[in-house]
């Protein structure tokens, strides 16, 4: 197909398509070499893997097998599962999934099942803010990044942090680091009242004297250049 003449938009698709595909099969071939034929090791439980089931059954409990139930798509990796958020993702492509994009997705989904965010760090253009915004496709979940610069207030932050609750969308900050220290002061506890109320379960929470709405599907996430 790829060497037809495609019209744009269907040549990203099939490309995304085949990217996620490679993946898949590379990971099946590793299987196949370490003879790997247990669902419950590691190396198979660590890939992100989307199971349709019907509402309120677990995944890999027994179907109901009801005419017109009502299904879902569940996502579940390690011990961390959630259901698919739907939100519309659009044909935008994505980066090639290699090892350490799993270590990542790894690293970023243990962190969300203990209600954290989540700071892959390394040099320049090695696709920290990508990585994040793929895993976020593959949730279905929107992501917002945001550029920081020393220009960055505790109000305007407090803004930002009000509609990523709000929202229940996740903010990927780039560059974290040039925020000055005096803000970042500020920051900790703005995010850290945000996490607390996603603990606790909570439906509404206060946040700068402002009762707010919470949709505990909201994270953050922070990039930085070392250095």
């Amino acid at each position: 197909m790829v060497l037809e003449d495609l019209n744009p938009e269907l040549r990203l698709k099939v490309i995304t398509i085949i990217t996620i595909d490679v993946h898949a099969k590379d990971v099946v071939d590793k299987f196949v070499q370490k003879k790997i034929a247990d669902s419950q090791i590691f190396a198979w439980q660590s890939q992100l893997k989307f199971y349709w089931i019907e509402e309120g059954q677990e995944v890999g409990g027994p179907p109901s097998n009801k005419p017109d139930v009502k299904r879902t798509c569940r996502i579940k990796i390690c011990d961390w599962t959630t259901d698919y958020s739907y939100e519309y993702v659009g044909n935008c492509g994505r980066l090639v999934i290699t090892p350490l994009t799993d270590r990542c997705y790894i690293t970023l989904t243990q962190a969300c099942n203990l209600e954290l965010g989540g700071a892959p760090a390394g040099p320049a253009g090695t696709g920290k803010t990508e990585t994040t915004k793929d895993l976020g496709r593959a949730l279905a979940l929107p992501v917002y990044v945001f550029n920081c610069s020393d220009q960055m207030t505790y109000q305007s932050m407090a803004q930002i942090f009000m509609g990523l609750s709000q929202s229940g969308a996740w903010g990927c900050f780039d560059e974290f680091n040039r925020i000055s220290i005096e803000v970042l002061s500020v920051v900790g506890t703005q995010v850290s009242t945000i996490l607390d109320a996603i603990k606790d379960r909570k439906k509404r929470f206060l946040f700068f004297d402002e009762d707010l709405n919470l949709i505990p599907t909201c994270n953050f996430f922070i990039t930085m250049n070392p250095g």
